[in-house]
């Protein structure tokens, strides 16, 4: 399959809107999601030989991806924030909030999301949508396994009260 084009193509083909999806939550930035997710299919096709069939492909390419992503980030030397220190949407008191009051749409949750600090959004987004868990995430992210929960709580809240401010 490394060499067959029309192969390759398929699995572009099969794979790229969710892989998109990923890199875009990730990195924040459409042209940015585009290049790694490009990067990540061409070092896929070229290290197939890598591929074991321990998980599914899509598996495989995902972990891929989210590396890439993380690396690309890295390169860039984002500051994650992983700290105490809360910006202009501080976070209030959790209990004061009551959930059903809050509107929720799916344009308000993306452009909430969109707005996190890139630690908080990254670790919500292999949380939540990635569907890894914290030890993965803290393995993957170079943090304790209880900086991911503290630092996925608080990303939950900064959004519900993002989310109730607009």
């Amino acid at each position: 399959m490394k060499g067959n084009q029309l192969a390759q193509y398929q699995i572009y083909e099969k794979y790229a809107r969710a892989m998109f999806s990923i890199c875009y939550r990730m990195m924040n930035n459409k042209e940015e999601a585009e290049d790694v997710m490009q990067e990540s299919f061409t070092d896929a096709f070229q290290n197939l030989i890598s591929f074991r069939f321990e998980s599914t492909f899509g598996a495989w390419l995902k972990q891929i991806v989210v590396n890439k992503c993380i690396n690309k980030l890295n390169k860039k030397k984002v500051e994650l924030m992983f700290s105490e220190n809360f910006t202009k949407y501080d976070v209030a008191d959790e209990s004061s909030h009551d959930e059903e009051e809050i509107q929720y749409t799916v344009d308000k949750v993306k452009h909430a999301i969109q707005l996190l600090p890139d630690g908080y959004r990254i670790i919500f987004s292999l949380y939540l949508l990635e569907g890894y868990d914290h030890e993965e995430i803290a393995e993957i992210l170079g943090i304790s396994e209880s900086t991911s929960k503290t630092q996925y709580m608080r990303a939950k809240n900064k959004l519900k009260e993002m989310i109730k401010l607009t």
